[in-house]
């Protein structure tokens, strides 16, 4: 496990480590329709709403990231296209899959809730990966500021410097249990800078063969 951070810092200051999602393409589990995870999400972003420096992720786009396949600039719609039905093809052999939000993540970043088990969505990144490197001849990436795959919904995002043991205090080392059922895998677009959340929703692939490449999520 990762030890806590000392200090938080700027998710989007310059210089800044880590991945870029700027005017990118992801694959992302979009969690934002879930009651129950909204609700869990809510009650977090309750406790930290105290503390400034902290950009809260809107509840429409709560999601888990599953890989960054490239830059928006680089994948056409036939790109798209093509890596949305390979996922479907490759996600119609998997089962529907019930994971539960409920550990407290920390790093220098922000804040996230960690998927458990996160091997349950192994079959999932390697679709988006058997995908994306089919189209693109690149498996993407999956490298952020947890591991180097930790599947988690990150609650907020950290926009300034400031001690990180009272904020730590809020949420704690966990929030009550939320189980969310995993049913498909959405292709997005996200356009200009991340905290913009100017995304588009390409497409769908469904897990277990509950039905095509789809339009939205």
């Amino acid at each position: 496990m990762s030890p806590l951070p000392v200090r938080f810092t700027d998710r989007w200051g310059v210089p800044r480590a880590g991945l870029s999602y700027q005017d990118s393409v992801c694959w992302h589990l979009l969690l934002g329709p879930d009651a129950g995870v909204r609700a869990a999400v809510a009650g977090a972003q309750q406790r930290l709403a105290r503390f400034g420096g902290m950009h809260m992720t809107p509840a429409r786009w709560l999601h888990v990231t599953i890989l960054l396949a490239g830059p928006a600039a680089a994948t056409t719609p036939d790109d798209m296209a093509e890596m949305l039905a390979r996922a479907s093809a490759a996600l119609a052999r998997t089962p529907v899959v019930t994971v539960s939000l409920g550990r407290v993540l920390y790093s220098p970043q922000g804040i996230a809730l960690g998927v458990s088990p996160a091997s349950a969505l192994s079959p999932v990144l390697t679709a988006a990966q058997a995908a994306t490197r089919a189209v693109t001849r690149t498996s993407g990436s999956t490298e952020d500021s947890y591991s180097a795959w930790a599947p988690h919904l990150t609650v907020c995002y950290s926009t300034g410097e400031q001690p990180a043991a009272p904020v730590i205090d809020k949420p704690g080392k966990s929030i009550p249990r939320c189980e969310v059922t995993i049913d498909r895998l959405s292709l997005v677009i996200q356009n200009g800078p991340e905290q913009l959340w100017d995304w588009q929703v390409a497409g769908t692939a469904r897990l277990d063969g509950h039905g095509g490449p789809g339009p939205g999520p």
